[in-house]
């Protein structure tokens, strides 16, 4: 039970003037002793206004990123504008020892307006594709899938999926993302599907599949 101030300047009046002992009193009050002393400590020591309860409220939250350590993210990510918050993360905890993540780098350069949100088209996805894929090489799809290797950097691996079997036909780890990664990795997978040729939709500014021939 907590007790405001003035209760516990109360009770601390009726032990001093009671002519019982303290240990009775407090019995009879139901207050615990080493309850009461702490109390009484701090009553001679800072008066009333110490015997109010003090805040739970931490003072400082305990994962909190320290200012300068944020200070240095953001420079890294003024230095280094073209890498994503995972990028900068990584890269942040290989040279300065200090482990962030991804969701912490984020937010720090968002309150910084730091984050250029992309232009964008909100497209409803269909129930279901139009045209389905019916038998194997079809219908083809690529993709990157970026990944870091401690000591040696950033790799790209590269893939071909079948969309009719689902089956991974070529793969290609790659150390960039460029077209000319996507047209080896698609020699490839002609040379294992034995087709001739891909014929290559180019409905948006990248490759995102092939519908074989």
């Amino acid at each position: 039970m907590r007790y405001p101030a003035s209760e516990k300047l109360e009770i601390i009046r009726l032990v001093e003037q009671s002519h019982l002992p303290a240990k009775r009193t407090l019995n009879t009050l139901g207050i615990a002793r080493t309850t009461f002393y702490r109390w009484y400590d701090r009553y001679l020591l800072g008066g009333i206004e110490a015997l109010e309860d003090k805040s739970s409220k931490p003072g400082r939250v305990w994962n909190r990123i320290p200012d300068d350590i944020r200070e240095r993210i953001i420079d890294m990510a003024l230095d280094k504008p073209e890498q994503s918050p995972r990028e900068l993360a990584v890269r942040f905890t290989d040279t300065q020892s200090y482990f962030v993540s991804e969701a912490s780098v984020y937010r720090l350069l968002k309150a910084h307006d730091l984050i250029t949100s992309p232009a964008f088209v909100v497209i409803k996805a269909a129930e279901e594709f139009r045209d389905k894929t019916t038998a194997p090489n079809q219908l083809w799809q690529t993709d990157f899938t970026y990944l870091k290797v401690i000591g040696w950097g950033w790799f790209y691996l590269s893939t071909i999926l079948d969309d009719f079997s689902r089956y991974i036909i070529a793969w290609k780890l790659c150390t960039t993302m460029r077209a000319g990664d996507v047209t080896d990795t698609l020699e490839l997978a002609l040379q294992a599907s034995g087709c001739d040729q891909a014929i290559c939709s180019r409905g948006q500014s990248k490759l995102e599949s092939c519908s074989t021939s």
